[in-house]
């Protein structure tokens, strides 16, 4: 099957560099996974990732869906910046087909899978207080980090804050309203829905998806 992907509009390609261009301000050296379902393609990044392997450490994954012209088959990882650049090309060559990277990239979240079913409403949040959660976040792991300090331990020190639970009728982590604001997922004034499955959590609204297992760490 053709590995190469057709879209409907060009605001389409349009909608997903701008994604891809808020992903990569989030993680400079991140990756990408792209998941063709039949005409649903959908597009996983992970801003916040602890590089466990077993994927018990804290792992925020966002994601996007967006449709395609025909039937596809694809799941493949590429970095942020090469596939921005190839849909980049396409924009500029007014394309409706994406030619994915030739080069793939290769990241432990990616074998991480969250499910597909069984996701059960368990009710809302004000965007307002996701974007505070967020904002707070921030100013925590600014203040907690000095410029001397070593990557490995900066490391350790985001992850901590950012797997905080908030919102604790919820028990989701502090990172998942970080991705939330950065990813552009959400709209001023219009709550964001919550789903549970199987000891995962989700964000959801109309502009995308922020998946994470539940936190039980308060601070």
């Amino acid at each position: 099957m053709d590995k190469n992907l057709s879209f409907q509009d060009p605001n389409d390609l349009v909608d997903l560099a701008g994604y891809l261009k808020r992903a990569l301000r989030l993680d400079s050296t991140g990756a990408v996974r792209l998941r063709a379902f039949g005409s649903v393609l959908a597009v996983y990044v992970s801003p916040i990732y602890a590089g466990s392997l077993l994927g018990d450490g804290l792992t925020v994954i966002g994601l996007r869906h967006l449709n395609l012209t025909s039937e596809n088959e694809l799941d493949s990882l590429f970095t942020i910046e090469d596939l921005l650049a190839a849909v980049e090309k396409s924009i500029e060559n007014d394309e409706l087909v994406l030619v994915p990277p030739r080069t793939a990239a290769r990241v432990g979240w990616a074998g991480i899978s969250p499910p597909r079913q069984g996701w059960v409403r368990a009710g809302e949040v004000e965007q307002e207080k996701i974007s505070a959660w967020a904002k707070e976040g921030i100013a925590a792991v600014a203040e907690a980090l000095p410029e001397s300090i070593g990557s490995a331990i900066a490391a350790r020190v985001r992850l901590q804050i950012w797997g905080k639970a908030v919102g604790i009728e919820h028990n989701f982590p502090a990172g998942s309203a970080f991705a939330m604001a950065g990813l552009g997922f959400m709209q001023k004034g219009i709550p964001v829905k919550v789903y549970r499955a199987h000891g995962w959590i989700r964000l959801s609204s109309d502009f995308g998806h922020v998946i994470a297992k539940e936190s039980f760490r308060f601070s």
